[in-house]
């Protein structure tokens, strides 16, 4: 049987390089392997583990890197070095820097020896994992955890050795150079030999013939300190150059500028100064220009007085042709810049929108920590003032004045000189006088003394109050009843005869409800009708009430009799199913009406009972009866037959002799309610 071997991720590990391939999430970070021995035998990979079956050995891991072929295989290396040992590998497991179980994976059986036993050897172990995404796994892994193979490390050096991969010398780097003994090369690659350099300098010592200088070509020069030489071949030395330096520093002469001569001057950035021996420098000449940009030309005026001279600014200076007006349709909700507003048709107020009056008239906006507006109307003079704060405006508040006072109804007053209402709640303390004509007869309001709802109003006859001397008295009650001292009798009866019925007789349009007894008329003469006058009920005589339809009397009941003329349909029949049978049921269960079974060809009831069990009946038990036999012991034939519902059991002869015969017979039986009856044909 063929052992395969295989690697799996685990449901932590694909969770986790899942998770990875998210924009800007965290790289699964390979970090160590482990091996183990599984437990003595090869181990099945699982996805849902979490360890090894049993782990011998863990260690960082050695190198992380990308399937140059493959380019999402994952290659993971472990380098176990020859001092590890004494165990089997059947497992390994790869971890990431969280110690999760990334992957899992079985290899061939192998025994790592510890030095001790006598054999030592460097182990290494590569897992190889395919995952979507390349870059949701770090590559890189901690170098100074990496352990090089003797075999890796000889190998590389033999590969450097021969190789011709080292970088070259150059002017701004360290390299491997040629050796050259030229000494009239102009390479900047190649380095000069000891003779090249010993060649170049006995040419330097003793053979030099460099022409003098001139001021057409270098050369060799003399040097010279005077400092009123005209020598073309000589070089001044810097003592010379101090001297001519120090001359031309200490006795120039030059004459200052002034306005009328040009000469030396100096830089001023002031912009205040009346000097005329300075220069201004461009800064200053800058904020000059800049001063002059943010003043007002003189030529300009204000309100036609000219800025060149002196002038009293007057309030209508100020106002005048200073207020804007309010357009077609507009909302005096945008109105928030201080300032004066003017709207001046009536027809524009109409169409725009949070005026006080749709009304002509001016606007004042006052800004402060809200907004206040002021609306004074043009045909009646009346102002209106409201604010705006905290993003919400006031209403409208009317400013009353001389020309424009409160109603009554405004401050919620009667006038004095005229009739009017109180439409206000108004106290009244207890027995409060209200006086309803000049002569001094009082109207009474108060409230009941000892009670806790109780109102009354009292007429009083004379100008005094006497206690008790009222001629009326209304009460009303807290529980909802009004009551009076006399007879009420309405001057209209209107309202009264459109909710009860009058003792004369009438229409009741609603429902009508009688919880006690109802009498209608006397016996012989009472009528109820229902619908219209010719159907309802009628009472003839004593104790009995008729039907009547369409001026018929279709029955009638009393203490004993029930009688109707015509078919009556219920609309329950389950009383008469309880009692009788169904035209269905009687024609299943009788003969039709002249269809009679004639004479013998029926079994009577009695018959029937005797023959069949009832239809109540239940069988509880079958059995056949006692042995019973027949026969003769004769040579003669005979006929025998079982007895009615018994059949033939068993038969005896004498010795053989078929002559002498007896049959024996049962009967079938069965238990009817508890009798048992023969089973006859």
């Amino acid at each position: 049987m063929t052992v395969k071997f295989k690697t799996v991720i685990t449901k932590a590990g694909a969770e986790k390089l899942a998770a990875a391939t998210v924009p800007n999430a965290k790289k699964v970070n390979f970090t160590a392997m482990a091996v183990g021995d599984g437990g003595g035998a090869l181990p099945v990979p699982d996805a849902s583990q979490t360890k090894l079956v049993k782990e011998v050995w863990r260690h960082a891991l050695n190198k992380i890197s990308q399937d140059k072929k493959n380019k999402n295989y994952v290659v993971a290396e472990l380098l176990i070095p020859p001092e590890v040992g004494g165990f089997w590998m059947r497992e390994m497991g790869l971890y990431d820097d969280t110690g999760t179980l990334i992957a899992v994976g079985n290899m061939a059986e192998s025994y790592k020896p510890a030095l001790a036993e006598g054999s030592g050897r460097a182990q290494t172990l590569r897992m190889v994992i395919m995952v979507s995404d390349i870059s949701s796994v770090e590559l890189t892994i901690d170098t100074s955890t990496v352990m090089a193979t003797q075999e890796y490390v000889d190998g590389k050096l033999t590969e450097h050795e021969q190789s011709r991969r080292h970088p070259d010398a150059t002017l701004t780097a360290k390299g491997f150079t040629q050796l050259s003994s030229a000494t009239d090369s102009a390479s900047e690659v190649l380095a000069a030999t000891p003779k090249a350099v010993k060649a170049a300098y006995d040419l330097a010592n003793g053979k030099y013939t460099a022409a003098d200088a001139t001021t057409a070509r270098k050369g060799i020069v003399q040097l010279s300190s005077a400092a009123d030489s005209v020598s073309e071949v000589l070089a001044a030395t810097p003592k010379a150059v101090k001297t001519a330096y120090d001359l031309a520093n200490g006795k120039y002469t030059a004459q200052d500028a002034t306005t009328a001569q040009k000469g030396i001057v100096q830089l001023s950035s002031a912009t205040d100064s009346t000097s005329e021996t300075l220069a201004a420098t461009l800064k200053a000449v800058k904020v000059a220009n800049d001063n002059a940009n943010g003043r007002v030309p003189s030529g300009r005026k204000i309100n036609g007085h000219a800025l060149t001279e002196d002038f009293n600014i007057s309030s209508q200076d100020i106002f005048n042709g200073q207020a804007s007006g309010i357009g077609n349709a507009a909302d005096l909700n945008a109105y928030t810049i201080p300032g004066l507003y003017y709207q001046p048709a009536n027809a524009q107020a109409q169409t725009g929108k949070n005026y006080p009056e749709a009304n002509a008239g001016s606007l004042e906006v006052y800004k402060h920590a809200g907004i206040t507006q002021i609306y004074r109307i043009y045909n009646n003079s009346r102002s209106y003032i409201r604010t705006l704060y905290g993003a919400t405006w006031s209403d409208w508040v009317k400013q009353y004045d001389a020309a424009n006072k409160p109603s009554a109804g405004d401050v919620g007053a009667v006038p004095l000189n005229s009739d009017g209402s109180v439409d206000k709640v108004t106290a009244l303390k207890y027995c409060n006088q209200i006086f309803t004509r000049t002569d001094g007869t009082p109207l009474e309001i108060g409230h009941l003394k000892g009670t806790t709802g109780n109102f009354y109003i009292d007429i009083h006859t004379d100008g005094t109050l006497n206690g008790q001397d009222y001629k009326y008295r209304l009460t009303f009650t807290d529980a909802g009843a009004a009551q009076t001292s006399g007879q009420w009798i309405p001057g209209n009866y209107a309202n009264f005869d459109a909710r009860y019925l009058q003792l004369a007789g009438g229409a009741v349009n609603g429902n009508l409800t009688v919880k006690n007894t109802l009498q209608i008329g006397s016996i012989g003469s009472a009528v109820l009708n229902i619908g219209d006058n010719d159907s309802g009920l009628r009472n003839s005589v004593d104790g009995q009430v008729d039907l009547w339809a369409n001026s018929k009397v279709m029955g009638y009941w009393n203490t004993t009799t029930f009688s109707f003329t015509g078919q009556i349909i219920p609309t329950n029949y389950s009383n008469f199913d309880g009692r009788y049978y169904t035209k269905t049921e009687s024609d299943s269960r009788f003969q039709a009406k002249g269809s009679y079974t004639p004479a013998g060809q029926a079994y009577t009831k009695a018959e029937s009972d005797a023959r069949y069990p009832l239809k109540s009946a239940t069988v509880i038990g079958v059995r056949v009866s006692a042995r019973g036999s027949m026969g003769s012991a004769s040579s003669g034939s005979a006929d025998i037959d079982a007895p009615v519902g018994s059949f033939i059991t068993g038969r005896y002869s004498n010795n053989g002799d078929a002559r002498y015969s007896v049959w024996y017979s049962r009967a079938l039986q069965i238990n009817v309610n508890g009798t048992w009856k023969t089973i006859t044909a």
